[in-house]
């Protein structure tokens, strides 16, 4: 063939080229005496890069911003300040109600348009009833923003993956609330081209260490409250009471929520004259008082006179929301606060926005929270006005919507885990189990309420109710085996634990040790759980449980593998494998073989693996785990690497790979990769390795810090061969559940 045709048989090769670059040749390169015929191959081609969701998060602010241009000013003249090596961090600080979540809110949208990458809010709940918010918990919020499902446990690994999350990025980030410097230093990228805008009520000097600029935010002066009442009430109706309406503003001190405030309930009723608002803010005198001290405490005057206006059961309504541990909240969480006729509550709701009691969230078209002095001022009503059982009553039935919701998910996700009762005062008025569209919509909620969740379980405990503290705990499962939070699965496991105990229930007890052991084990700490495992251990044989005995082996061979003790761990796995066979749990006994493969291939004896990995993933296909039978797959393309059969383990990582893929399970996949990725390596095809290695690692990026340190450490110049060939400290392992289905890892 001439060198015409050949070049129009292979028109890709048009496209080649080489180049010298740093001194590393780049291209195809041939060195010889004399020159037969010649073909080119192309390099591979480079993985389709994961795009990660870009959040946006800013809350809704005002379409206008009245009195605050000099503010604005100010906060705009920052971001000239080019040299900074880390963010810009702003602290906008000042009284509770002036204005400083309104003024940031407005700043931020203003220049979100500057910051492509992503603009995320949190509040930090410096001030609420149930305590402050965890750096970690919001390290977790904002992680799995970027699609990050599987969240370190310790801060300081969390706070890495986050710095390295943000890394080159432009972003903004609004920290609402906030209490103490101590919460934010955790929460900073190091990227310089992020703002960061801090709201408190505290001055939070002590950001100054990390080159924060202050940013004091007064009172409204008398012209910007009357342009706020213009707004609010149309310039003729203010113009229509002069007298009125000064003493309104007068009353209202500046501050910006109590304007607001005032203004919503004179719009809301607009055949009432304004001097009915100025004779209720002209009583409580003392009250206001500290109102114009700007501690925000004479608020009260202004919410007293909208809550005297509310219709009895918006009222009522207001009361009992206020009692909840919740500062915000779905609709369907307060109707079930109503008791047992909420059908109403829906325009209740709409009853206390209107004359901003409440307000609206980003989180849903239908998803509304107090301002803290709002919800001290329903709690306090309610302690004055509703009995001790009443208030229970209304928090019990708001625990229990979030324990039959997440039981209508874990029904959905894990349906062989949901086996344990459920002990309601207040049995759903509406039935969950059609509250959700699929599993992938049923995981969603449980991510999304995870802070909630967690919240309501404390608010169980300290209430004294441990049944459904634990049950709680139990039906949360799905949250913690696919999405991983480490910190939550652990302490939920501890409460859960605890509770179960006082409760007197043993089933309660047995399944908190083992799920919380589980959690242990995941999350690095293979010691505590041998000691929770072994717990659940003894408890099963003294009430004749076999499967929870087999349960507790094979968990605490699990652990025994993951602390490096091989020979322990198939002494339990062998033992949880004998009971299994002899109760018929065929799915169970194939699990323990999987694991009894796993352990061979990392004692080096890839022949017993192959014969253990092979049945099991026979028996996981005979039982539809078709999950588990991929993790088979996974293993058995690595023993048939370390046998040197590299084309067939080639085969059975690429299948074990689309198996993940097609179920969902980013982590396995981006394993099944970096364990071909090995495989080439062995076989000296190191082109192929790092193809393998790189894309494993953009799948890991979304799962978790340890896994993308060992890739990047296979794809550095003296990565080792070996690297990566331990057990996994944190695959989604649920031996008594069922297998999953397309699922989010």
């Amino acid at each position: 063939m001439d060198a015409e045709s050949r070049r129009a048989s292979h028109p890709a090769h048009s496209d080649h080229h080489n180049a010298i670059s740093g001194g590393v040749l780049h291209g195809g390169v041939v060195q010889a005496g004399s020159v037969g015929d010649i073909h080119w191959h192309a390099a591979p081609a480079a993985p389709v890069p994961v795009e990660l969701p870009v959040p946006r998060q800013l809350i809704a602010g005002p379409r206008r911003l009245v009195g605050r241009a000099r503010d604005l000013a100010a906060l705009d003249a920052l971001l000239l300040d080019t040299g900074r090596d880390g963010p810009l961090v702003a602290v906008v600080n000042g009284p509770a109600g002036v204005g400083k979540t309104a003024l940031v809110s407005y700043w931020l949208r203003g220049k979100a348009d500057d910051f492509p990458d992503g603009q995320l809010y949190a509040d930090l709940r410096g001030y609420a009833p149930e305590g402050p918010a965890e750096p970690s918990e919001v390290l977790g919020m904002f992680l799995r923003a970027f699609g990050v499902t599987s969240v370190p446990s310790g801060l300081a690994e969390t706070a890495a993956l986050w710095r390295s999350v943000t890394a080159g990025r432009r972003l903004i980030l609004m920290l609402d609330n906030v209490v103490s410097a101590a919460q934010v230093r955790p929460l900073l990228p190091a990227a310089p081209d992020v703002v960061v805008a801090v709201t408190s009520r505290r001055r939070l000097t002590g950001l100054g260490l990390e080159g924060a600029a202050f940013r004091p935010l007064g009172f409204l002066d008398a012209d910007a409250s009357a342009e706020i009442l213009r707004q609010r009430l149309g310039a003729g109706r203010v113009a229509a009471e002069p007298a009125a309406a000064r003493r309104v503003i007068e009353r209202c001190g500046g501050l910006a929520l109590a304007v607001c405030v005032a203004a919503a309930r004179m719009a809301a009723r607009p055949g009432q004259p304004l001097a009915v608002t100025a004779e209720a803010l002209d009583r409580g005198a003392e009250r206001l008082t500290v109102l114009r001290a700007g501690e925000g405490i004479a608020v009260q005057s202004a919410l007293d006179a909208s809550y005297r206006f509310l219709p009895e059961d918006a009222a009522a309504l207001y009361r009992l929301l206020g009692v909840l541990p919740f500062a915000d909240f779905p609709p369907e969480l307060a109707a079930a606060a109503c008791g047992p006729a909420p059908d109403g509550a829906v325009r209740r709701i709409d009853a206390l926005a209107e004359v901003s009691l409440l307000e609206q969230t980003d989180d849903g078209p239908e998803h509304y929270r107090f301002h803290d002095l709002v919800r001290l001022h329903a709690r306090g009503l309610a302690e004055t006005v509703d009995p001790v059982p009443v208030r229970r009553a209304a928090v019990r039935r708001a625990l229990e919507w979030c324990l039959a919701t997440a039981t209508a998910a874990e029904a959905l996700i894990l349906p062989s885990h949901r086996t344990l009762d459920r002990d309601y005062e207040f049995p759903p008025v509406t039935p969950t189990g059609d509250a959700f569209a699929g599993e992938q919509d049923a995981l969603g909620w449980l991510g999304r309420e995870q802070s909630r969740l967690m919240i309501a379980l404390r608010a169980a405990v300290d209430a004294g109710w441990d049944g459904l503290a634990w049950q709680l705990t139990d039906a949360m499962c799905p949250l913690f085996l696919r999405l991983r939070p480490y910190d939550a699965w652990v302490e939920a496991h501890r409460i859960g634990l605890d509770a179960a105990r006082r409760a007197a229930h043993v089933e309660g007890e047995m399944r908190m040790l083992t799920s919380g052991g589980t959690g242990l084990r995941n999350a690095g700490r293979p010691e505590e759980a041998v000691g929770w495992f072994g717990q659940a251990l003894a408890l099963a044989r003294r009430h004749g449980n076999r499967r929870m005995e087999a349960q507790a082996l094979h968990g605490l061979g699990q652990s025994h593998h993951l602390a490096g003790r091989p020979t322990e761990a198939v002494r339990w796995f062998t033992e949880a494998l004998a009971i299994r066979e002899e109760i018929g749990y065929a799915r169970g006994a194939a699990l323990s073989r999987l694991s009894l493969g796993d352990v061979a291939l990392s004692a080096g004896r890839p022949g017993d693996a192959v014969r253990e990995l092979g049945r099991a993933r026979a028996e996981l296909l005979a039982a539809s785990d078709t999950y588990d039978a991929a993790r088979s797959m996974a293993l058995l393309g690595r023993a048939h690497g370390e046998e040197g059969r590299t084309d067939l383990a080639e085969r059975c990582l690429r299948q074990a790979a689309e198996e993940f893929r097609t179920a969902g399970s980013v982590h396995w996949e981006a394993r099944s990769y970096e364990l071909l990725g090995l495989v080439h390596r062995r076989s000296d095809r190191p082109d192929d390795a790092r193809q393998a290695f790189e894309r494993s690692l953009r799948l890991y990026e979304g799962v978790g810090a340890p896994d993308v340190v060992r890739l990047e450490g296979h794809l550095a110049p003296d990565g080792h061969p070996e690297a990566g060939t331990a057990p996994m400290t944190d695959g989604p392992d649920a031996p008594d559940t069922p297998p999953p289905g397309p699922r989010a890892s």
